[in-house]
């Protein structure tokens, strides 16, 4: 069995409650199930968290890059060329 760290936690009445019931009918210890709810939440994927200012700065970035206009010019290259097999 893995090193156990100790923590001291706080749960409600009802919570203490229901998590007594349910050990004795598992037949296992409240720590076992509190472990396992833990396990279950740490597996949950991460929910994505959006960087809400990057995309303000890339977007300041992208009209910069538009007000700039057309690059002056032809291109050299040809759509075959980028495409070549």
């Amino acid at each position: 069995m893995a090193r156990m760290k100790r923590k001291q936690i706080y749960i409600e009445a009802e919570q203490d409650r229901r998590l007594r019931m349910i050990s004795r009918q598992k037949r296992t210890t409240e720590s076992q199930l509190i472990r396992e709810g833990i396990n279950r939440l740490l597996n949950e994927p991460l929910p994505l968290t959006l960087d809400h200012a990057a995309w303000v700065r890339q977007r300041e970035f992208i009209d910069a890059l538009i007000r700039q206009g057309p690059v002056k010019g032809k291109r050299t290259w040809t759509r075959e060329d980028a495409h070549e097999r």
